[in-house]
């Protein structure tokens, strides 16, 4: 067995990964290995379950999310089993124990005042950045898609937004110097890529426009170039700021079109399909929490039907 050092297999395993995903994914390994991975295990050519377990707790103790934790643990089992069936190195299949996370994860959203406070802004306001904000409460887009979103993907005749973009801003390491690119891609799953109804209110906003407009150019910029989601992030934020608006992440936006579905009693599956999740327990888990209401009327109703 020719032994190599985890910062070997690495660059192999890079090597070999490159070919089968997608740009931005490749990235986004990158990142974990370089900020994570090489420094606690690179010069390692055997690595035991309680070397990877006490990772963790060092990982958690700088406050690091167990999201994040497990998505650098999946990125060293897929180096881990490279490295293994090249016979590079032995690798045992660990079983990592996470603390029990105590505090409930609350979804950030707009209440429904709010919602319709800006809503009703926007279309007093018009602006093409502003009017982003509005399709993301309407649509429920990711801010990549929002941003890559052009006006021949607006069909104002049959009502119905077409998402089969992303925008980032990626990281990429080439012959050891770092930059970022720009890129434009297919979005996160195959089930992101989606049509979406477009609202009445929505649609009687967009019908002028599409008249007047270049098909080919970004709905936000209304010009051939597009903005990308770190500049139209802080425009967000400063939008909300001059609307005395809580703070909220710009995925609050894309949430809170999510909770608004479920309120008014949407079907989880279309809600599901609606916001591009590539299964419905995403979307259950995210936003399906029945409240003390419904919790009493499923009880009613188990006994209604017992009587």
């Amino acid at each position: 067995m020719n032994k190599k050092q985890l910062s070997e297999v690495i660059d192999l395993w890079k090597i070999d990964k490159k070919q089968y995903v997608k740009k931005s994914s490749f990235s986004a390994y990158t990142l974990l290995i370089e900020n994570h991975l090489l420094p606690n295990f690179g010069n390692k050519i055997a690595i035991e379950e309680a070397d990877v377990q006490s990772f963790v707790f060092q990982k958690l103790e700088t406050g690091l999310s167990h999201k994040t934790i497990k998505d650098i643990l999946i990125v060293l089992k897929m180096i881990l089993k490279f490295g293994a069936k090249n016979k590079w190195l032995q690798y045992t299949p660990f079983d990592i124990q996470f603390p029990t996370e105590r505090e409930k994860h609350n979804i950030e959203v707009l209440t429904k005042t709010d919602q319709k406070k800006i809503m009703n802004y926007i279309q007093e306001h018009f602006t093409f950045r502003n009017l982003g904000v509005y399709i993301c409460l309407s649509a429920g887009m990711r801010i990549g898609e929002i941003c890559a979103l052009t006006w021949e993907d607006v069909d104002t005749d049959n009502g119905i937004i077409s998402v089969n973009r992303t925008i980032q801003r990626i990281y990429v390491i080439e012959g050891g110097i770092r930059r970022t690119e720009l890129i434009l891609d297919t979005p996160k799953t195959k089930n992101s890529i989606r049509e979406i109804p477009i609202s009445k209110d929505l649609l009687r906003i967009l019908k002028p426009f599409k008249k007047i407009v270049n098909p080919t150019f970004f709905v936000l910029t209304n010009d051939a170039k597009p903005t990308e989601p770190r500049t139209y992030r802080s425009y967000y934020k400063n939008l909300m700021a001059a609307l005395k608006m809580p703070e909220l992440k710009f995925h609050g936006l894309r949430h809170s079109f999510a909770t608004r579905c479920i309120e008014s009693n949407c079907d989880y599956k279309t809600v599901s399909v609606l916001l591009g999740h590539s299964n419905i327990s995403t979307t259950l888990n995210l936003y399906v929490h029945p409240n003390m209401e419904q919790k009493k009327k499923a009880i009613e109703q188990m006994f209604k039907a017992l009587r």
